[in-house]
């Protein structure tokens, strides 16, 4: 119970508010670094994503390499980095981009490919040129699975930029290493809470514009059954094979 008293101390005290070591600050700093890396990795991953899905070629070798990418260990890469150019934030977000390509990518292709492919025959049968085919066909109808994969993107960067402390690049893990140094459980509990109640939030935003981007006539519910149910004229009180006997 102290631990759980301390952090909400730390996190309702006005100091804890102010400075460049401030919540404010390293909640910033946190989710610049969320936002950069995602970025980055969109416009990497994305272009990629839609070719595959829409000429419907590589996609093996984008699975392969995105299930290789998920394998990398995160912080051995930011280390790795880290010994090459030294403290500062290149390092991280190289680690966090590369850790964000696969979730998205998976979410571009997936969301092309998902288009129903008597939809895309039926445009180019009316006459619509490849890309706009691309821009007003498969890129609406597969935007919500891409939001899914920025979204899996993002809450992973969120839970694994506090990392990034590790080589003096700040964030939110400033406060669980540095707790975790002095044996400061309260403050490492607080650092935690604080990257939880990120991902909630990204998680509620995410959730929100997954469903707004989804094109009006996809939401539509279909209409309900008005087929009329038969209405017996006397209740059943014997099996079939028993009334035909009777």
């Amino acid at each position: 119970m102290n631990l759980f008293s301390g952090a909400l101390e730390f996190l309702t005290t006005a100091s804890s508010w102010s400075g460049e070591d401030g919540i404010p600050a390293r909640v910033g700093e946190h989710l610049l670094y969320t936002l950069v890396a995602v970025l980055i990795a969109s416009a990497i991953a994305v272009p990629i994503g839609f070719a595959i899905g829409h000429i419907g070629r590589g996609r093996a070798l984008a699975v392969g390499a995105a299930g290789a990418a998920r394998a990398l260990p995160t912080l051995g890469i930011l280390l790795l980095i880290g010994l090459g150019v030294g403290i500062g934030i290149t390092a991280p977000m190289i680690s966090f981009v590369i850790l964000a390509i696969p979730s998205i990518l998976a979410g571009a292709y997936s969301g092309f490919e998902a288009v129903d492919r008597a939809t895309i025959d039926s445009a180019r049968a009316v006459g619509m040129s490849e890309w706009q085919i691309v821009t007003k066909v498969e890129l609406p109808l597969g935007l919500p699975l891409l939001i899914g994969g920025i979204r899996a993107a993002s809450l992973q960067v969120v839970a694994t930029a506090t990392l990034a402390s590790v080589v003096g690049a700040g964030g939110l893990g400033t406060y669980i290493f540095r707790g975790l140094r002095s044996n400061n459980y309260a403050l490492m509990l607080a650092g935690s809470l604080l990257v939880v109640i990120i991902a909630i939030v990204l998680e509620i935003v995410f959730s929100l514009l997954q469903r707004v981007v989804v094109p009006a006539g996809v939401r539509a519910q279909r209409p309900p059954d008005t087929r009329e149910r038969s209405i017996r004229s006397r209740p059943v009180t014997a099996t079939p094979l028993q009334e035909g006997t009777q």
